[in-house]
């Protein structure tokens, strides 16, 4: 399974300094996990917030989507022969409870609502080092 991870993982649209998955622990045609540590040392801290820098609601979100639609995209498409060209988002609601501080891994769990006519919609849930919930939602992309 290591190297459908990989796969997976070499097929993501991005690269440093906007690629937020460092690993994928699960996957299967219904859910994904995986996770992402911020470092101390990433772009956006240095103006949000000035001297107590937080980890932006976008940014979550974004990586929120590249773990549980993007990477679960790659692999149904995969499972369905197809190659995609690009995943493209086309709805977030996100609600957000707990801040990412610089230095933190989370883990996000993402469960298929639907996957069909090529738009992909997840429950996606971010989660924090002690197991906290960090944020939630539903976040769809089309497979194109």
């Amino acid at each position: 399974m290591l190297l459908k991870f990989n796969e997976i993982l070499d097929k993501l649209p991005y690269s440093h300094p906007f690629l937020f998955v460092d690993e994928l622990s699960r996957i299967d045609e219904n859910s994904v996990e995986g996770t992402y540590t911020f470092s101390e040392d990433e772009f956006f801290y240095k103006g949000h917030f000035k001297n107590q820098p937080v980890t932006p609601g976008v940014i979550l979100t974004e990586c929120m989507a590249q773990i549980g639609v993007v990477c679960l995209g790659i692999f149904l498409l995969k499972e369905e022969k197809e190659e995609p060209q690009k995943i493209a988002l086309s709805s977030t609601e996100v609600d957000f409870y707990l801040p990412v501080l610089p230095g933190e891994k989370v883990t996000v769990i993402s469960e298929k609502m639907y996957f069909r006519f090529k738009k992909l919609k997840c429950e996606v849930r971010m989660y924090n080092a002690e197991a906290k919930l960090i944020c939630k939602g539903k976040i769809a992309g089309i497979c194109a």
